[in-house]
């Protein structure tokens, strides 16, 4: 019998249940791991919704090396279906937030104290103001805080919360923090509002997903000159 290759699916839902079984030998344990490994593997999957019963008739036929009910063209092709859904939907998520952050930042350009450095790409509002004069380059290192967050509040990244601040080029980050960065001065904390072709874009990066506008709350702790 030959082995179906099964491709990685963008995401998956869980449906029906099965009733309890004994977990009593280590051989029942054993299988009882192999499916919260099994289970572990969909759990964050959400593009289709697993039929359980189906599932485990398929466990059973594989393992007990019985004719498949379905061709290998047939499975073949109900995840070709499914991907292309998942495909699709992706595309429509991600054309509804390129158009939410320019709506976002178009509204928030009309809010008192927030400045444009690039017009309907990035703005700023001063938190803090610092004493410190230098501006750091493209080039130089420089030490900051930073928390950041998607236009809904969704926390994706932060020192702040994690008590350490990072050290890093200016020339290594986002577009939108490497021109932002180089209007502050030591001491500094601004709140950045970044279009996402300035920020992570289409890709996306993580828990940031594709066409996504930023948020940051920065500060300027340090900067170290390029020798």
């Amino acid at each position: 019998m030959k082995q179906l290759y099964v491709p990685a699916l963008a995401g998956l839902t869980l449906a029906a249940c099965v009733q309890a079984v004994e977990l009593k030998t280590d051989d029942q344990k054993a299988s009882y791991g192999i499916g919260v490994n099994i289970g572990s593997q969909l759990a964050n999957e959400q593009s289709i919704e697993v039929d359980i019963d189906a599932l485990i008739e398929g466990l059973k036929d594989s393992i007990a090396g019985s004719d498949l009910d379905l061709s290998e063209e047939e499975i073949r092709a109900a995840f070709g279906a499914i991907q292309q859904k998942a495909q699709a939907k992706a595309e429509e998520d991600a054309k509804a937030a390129q158009a939410e952050a320019v709506d976002f930042l178009t509204a928030n350009a009309k809010k008192d104290g927030v400045i444009e450095l690039v017009p309907g790409k990035l703005q700023y509002s001063v938190i803090t103001a610092g004493e410190g004069e230098a501006k750091p380059t493209a080039a130089d290192t420089v030490k900051t805080h930073y928390h950041g967050t998607l236009i809904d509040g969704t926390v994706f990244d932060s020192s702040v919360d994690r008590g350490q601040p990072i050290s890093f080029p200016l020339n290594g980050v986002i577009p939108g923090w490497t021109q932002a960065l180089q209007e502050m001065t030591t001491g500094d904390k601004w709140k950045l509002f970044i279009h996402p072709d300035l920020a992570y874009g289409a890709r996306g990066s993580g828990a940031i997903p594709p066409n996504s506008a930023l948020i940051f709350e920065v500060e300027l702790l340090e900067i170290n000159p390029a020798e």
